[in-house]
């Protein structure tokens, strides 16, 4: 019981935390708008900057709400493939999973014979959202499918890894094969995409990256006791009763879908999949899934909203990509978990 309440508190600590940083990001930015103003905007009150309602209705909020949507997704995503692999440097970005998504973009914006930019394709309204991020789910799903069925031949974590890096770094030269032979306004397009940036989604495409989102956490939250049971091997998950199959099958799913439109409208945001997990173990003290799935969202929504404050770097007109923030700060994160490893092979054994 005095675990349980300990849990409610730290989740409730980072809710509050996640909403805080969440007001900072709407309100902070290149133009400077009042406190009050911003509050105003927010609770739909009449303000007399048109300029100010534009700024926040159409291009904070919309970004503040992609930001939630990306820690969200990609923290859950991570943590599905640490337990899923049992490898606790495990993740997206490391396993190849986002540059499978980053093949499904290139496919779509390369590979015609004309320039389709991500811009083109979203003019097109929810028939090019659907295209973007189907392509780039299925990219996700097939890297992974070849990973997992390299996963039955292999039980080494620390060469299964290895191999998922190389896998990545095939599906990355099959990539820069397309960037060599394409046109330079293709190249520049594409170039800018794997920057990262959570300014390009528009309002009218964030109902169905929420919407995509939402049925990729839903299938995490269902399989939550499957992924309790898989952390203690593959017998014991099976004499729970679990279908080892069906079970992969659906964590397949749910990170291709997570991965892919992400990937597919943010770009490649690196070291938050697998950072996140770790940061929220820590803070929880469980590896019940049950807990740590909602531990990762919050967690992973506050990591990406401080990293989205400090890239626009309030004040000033620049912003850097989202991807060297993430990376920057993540970086520390997977050196600490190289260093103290012995520690964390309690957590997947």
């Amino acid at each position: 019981m005095r675990q349980t309440v300990s849990h409610k508190t730290i989740l409730s600590g980072l809710a509050v935390l996640a909403l805080c940083f969440f007001g900072l990001d709407v309100m902070l930015g290149s133009v400077q708008i009042p406190f009050g103003q911003v509050v105003r905007i927010l609770a739909g009150q009449e303000t007399d900057n048109i300029a100010w309602v534009f700024i926040i209705e159409k291009i904070r909020l919309p970004k503040a709400l992609t930001a939630i949507l990306v820690g969200c997704g990609l923290s859950v995503s991570g943590l599905q493939m640490q337990t899923l692999f049992r490898n606790p440097l495990a993740g997206p970005s490391e396993l190849g999973i986002t540059a499978g998504a980053g093949l499904g973009v290139a496919a779509v914006m390369l590979a015609s014979g004309s320039s389709a930019s991500i811009y083109a394709i979203r003019q097109l309204g929810v028939s090019g959202s659907w295209l973007i991020i189907v392509m780039a789910s299925l990219g996700s799903a097939l890297v992974l499918s070849i990973i997992l069925l390299i996963a039955g031949r292999i039980r080494d974590n620390v060469i299964l890894l290895i191999v998922g890096v190389m896998i990545g770094t095939i599906t990355l030269s099959v990539i820069s094969i397309w960037q060599y032979f394409s046109q330079p306004e293709q190249l520049q397009e594409y170039i800018m995409w794997t920057f990262g940036s959570l300014g390009g989604v528009t309002q009218h495409h964030l109902y169905v990256l929420t919407g995509v989102v939402i049925f990729g956490l839903s299938l995490s939250f269902i399989s939550s006791k499957a992924l309790n049971g898989l952390l203690l091997g593959e017998n014991y998950a099976k004499s729970m009763g679990l279908t080892i199959s069906k079970t992969r099958l659906i964590i397949l799913a749910s990170t291709s879908i997570l991965t892919g439109s992400i990937t597919a409208f943010c770009g490649p945001i690196g070291f938050i999949g697998i950072a996140v997990p770790h940061i929220t173990r820590s803070l929880m003290g469980t590896s019940d899934h049950r807990v740590l799935i909602p531990g990762v969202c919050l967690t992973g929504t506050v990591l990406v909203l401080l990293c989205d404050i400090i890239a626009q770097m309030p004040g000033t007109q620049t912003v850097l990509p989202i991807n060297v923030v993430t990376s920057l700060l993540g970086a520390p994160v997977v050196i600490w978990v190289i260093i103290s490893r012995n520690n964390l092979r309690s957590s997947f054994s």
